[in-house]
Parts: C-alpha cells; sequence; structure tokens
C-alpha cells in the first residue's frame, strides 16, 4: 500500500495497530480468568499453604506481567535489530536444546526432558524456539533470496539446521513443538519464494517423515490408537481425550456457567494447559468456543495483513516475520483445539496466549511485541518517516 492509496491523511495514521492489541488483551484475559477457573481444584490438592486454591492464578498472572514488560520492551527495538540478531538468537536456542538434555541439567516430567529449572521457574526451550526459528528462517530467506530456486544453496542448508532442531527437539521428546517448528519454517521459505517443485518434493519428504516417526515409536502408535477409538480403552489410553470430549458434550450452546465444570475436578488431566480448551467448551459452551476461535482467526488474518503491507513497503524481513507469527499461532491453536476435540491424536500442545505456562507466554508475548513492531514500522513508512 502506498501514501496515494491512503483515504486518510498520512499524518493522520494511528502509530498503532490499536484493534489487535485489544483482541491480544482480550485472549490474554479470557486465558487468566480459565486458568484460575480450571486450576482451582488442582490447586486446593497440591495443598500450596501461601496461595491454596489461588496458587496457579498467581503465578500465571505474574507470568503474565513479566511476559507483558519483556514484550514492551522489545517493542522498542527495530526490526533491523532484529534481522541482526536473528542467527545467533537462534544459535542460542539451539544451544538451550542441548542443555535441556543434559543429564542433571534438564528437568524431567512425565518420562519428557524439556525444562531448565531456574531459581522459582522452569523455563522450556522449546517455546522460545519457536519464535528464534520466525526470525532465523525470514533473515535466511531474505539472504537467499536469490537461490531459493536452488536445491544446493536455498534448500539444503535449511533443511540441515531445521534437521538438527528437530533431532534435538525429539529427543526430549518433543513431537508437538517439532510440528510446529517445521510448519513455521516452511511456511516461510514458501512465502519468500522457494521453488514450488522443491516445495511439492518437501511437503512429501515431511509427510514420510512424520508418518515413520510414528509408525516407530510405540507410544505414538498407542496414542494414534487412542485417537482413532478412544472409548475402546476409556481409562487407559484414550481417557484424556474422552474426558475432553465429555466436556464438549455437557457445554452444549451456552455451557453450564463460568466455575462449574465438572470434568476440571481431577477427571481431565492437564485441565489448565494442554486441555484449558475442554474446559472452556464445558463452562462456557459453542459460543465461548467459537469467540475464541474467532479472536484467534482476527489475530491471525491482522498478522497476514501486516506482513502483506510489510511486503508493498519492501520490508520483506519484516513481512516474513509476521506472516511467520500468524502460521505459528495458527497452527499451534489448531492443533490444540484439534486434540481437544478428537480431530488430532494427543500432542503436548498449549493453546497460545491462554493456557498456563511460563515460558510459552513469554514467547507469544514477545511474538505480539514484534507484530506490533512490524505494523509500527509501516506506519511510520506510510507517514514519510525512514
Amino acid at each position: 500500500m502506498s501514501v496515494r492509496q491512503l483515504s486518510v491523511p498520512p499524518r493522520a495514521i494511528p502509530d498503532f495497530d490499536a484493534p489487535l492489541a485489544w483482541v491480544a488483551l482480550a485472549l490474554l484475559a479470557l486465558g487468566l480468568v480459565m486458568v484460575y477457573s480450571a486450576s482451582i481444584a488442582t490447586a486446593e490438592a497440591s495443598r500450596h499453604t501461601a496461595y491454596q486454591a489461588h496458587y496457579f492464578l498467581a503465578r500465571h498472572g505474574a507470568y503474565l506481567a513479566v511476559s507483558m514488560v519483556i514484550g514492551l520492551a522489545a517493542f522498542q527495538i527495530p526490526m533491523r535489530a532484529w534481522q541482526g540478531m536473528a542467527p545467533y538468537l537462534f544459535v542460542f536456542g539451539v544451544a538451550l536444546l542441548v542443555l535441556v538434555l543434559l543429564p542433571g541439567v534438564g528437568r524431567e516430567v512425565n518420562g519428557s526432558r524439556r525444562w531448565l529449572p531456574l531459581m522459582f521457574v522452569n523455563v522450556q526451550p522449546s517455546e522460545l524456539v519457536k519464535l528464534f526459528v520466525v526470525l532465523y528462517a525470514a533473515d535466511y530467506t531474505v539472504r537467499k533470496a536469490a537461490w531459493m530456486d536452488s536445491l544446493r544453496k536455498g534448500f539444503l542448508p535449511m533443511f540441515f539446521v531445521m534437521l538438527l532442531t528437530g533431532a534435538l527437539l525429539l529427543a526430549e521428546p518433543d513431537f508437538g513443538a517439532f510440528a510446529v517448528i517445521t510448519a513455521i519454517a516452511v511456511s516461510i521459505l514458501f512465502l519468500g519464494g522457494m521453488n514450488w517443485r522443491l516445495f511439492a518434493g518437501l511437503m512429501g519428504l515431511l509427510v514420510t517423515g512424520f508418518m515413520i516417526l510414528i509408525v516407530t515409536s510405540p507410544y505414538r502408535m498407542q496414542r494414534i490408537a487412542a485417537f482413532m477409538d478412544p472409548w475402546s480403552d476409556p481409562f487407559g489410553k484414550g481417557y484424556q481425550l474422552s474426558h475432553a470430549l465429555i466436556a464438549f458434550g455437557r457445554g452444549e450452546w451456552f455451557g453450564v456457567g463460568l466455575g462449574g465444570s465438572v470434568e476440571k475436578l481431577f477427571y481431565l488431566p492437564e485441565a489448565h494447559t494442554d486441555f484449558l480448551m475442554a474446559v472452556i467448551a464445558e463452562e462456557l459452551g459453542f459460543a465461548g468456543v467459537s469467540l475464541i476461535i474467532a479472536l484467534f482467526g482476527w489475530l491471525v488474518w491482522r498478522a497476514f495483513l501486516i506482513g502483506r503491507r510489510a511486503a508493498n513497503l519492501e520490508r520483506p524481513f519484516s513481512a516474513l516475520v509476521a506472516q511467520g507469527i500468524g502460521v505459528w499461532l495458527a497452527t499451534q491453536a489448531l492443533v490444540n483445539i484439534g486434540v481437544n476435540t478428537g480431530v488430532f491424536p494427543t500432542k503436548g500442545l498449549t493453546l497460545p496466549l491462554m493456557s498456563f505456562g511460563g515460558s510459552a507466554m513469554a514467547a507469544n508475548c514477545l511474538a505480539l511485541a514484534l507484530l506490533l513492531r512490524v505494523d509500527f514500522e509501516n506506519r511510520q513508512a506510510l507517514k514519510g518517516y525512514p
């Protein structure tokens, strides 16, 4: 979009996208309320004497406050600086993925080694790596724009880098994060002009690779079997999905009321993290779920619109970052909602901006800050500022 195409004088353009900020804040606020509702019983049973029933609310509120401060600080950094830091941030992220796998360093929970214990919090490197991959893939695509049709110079270097990242994630194991990061990298390469033949070949390799990973892993095959028919083993492998479906069924059109969920009372595991949407469906019904899907849809649409405007203003790195963030939020929200509704097999992916978790919240707020920064620089360019 050029200045001539604007329907208002350039100087009258607002400095930031207020609707985008309000939609993001609405999702964060709804997440805070629903995490509190979903976690009360768990908090009371855990006997956290300092906070009792408010334990997870207090922690989630603290994570949200800190993440918003981090986001505000990140917003002050120009996109050209982010582009310069992109390779170094990615290397830092890979180093964290290696560190979490070291015995005695990474913390293991439920058979997965995904967390680094730091003082009062546990940091999950895979959440930060999602953001670093957005930045690195965008920077790589811009630098290699002239070789996007080349298998050797354009495709293979990025392929081997993502292969290393994927191997580290699967060693944790964190198949969900691997799937999201793969979607981000592939989408940015495609949006950046990758040859369609290379893209089609890559998609074929990815589908084959995912099938091999599933077939060669007994626990993933068990999850597929539970996904296909959760009622065949409702007290075993199909336990989570069957109770999530019961929650959706109980919610009907308008839900049983905020705080009225039965499934969160120790029937549905991870009610305040991976299966928060099931609690939302039970308490707020189809109407509440539809509202959240609409908010996510609007946020993703806005991210792509901001990216397109950046591309029209000849800011390719900013354009790919904005669209990469859109792909990230869309993919993760889609998979999480799909898991909750039985459309996809169970994966350890939280609902962006809403589920409990400090690392995810920090990464999400950083992503929103970068999206707002891209939009801010677009508006400054339209006003005639450098």
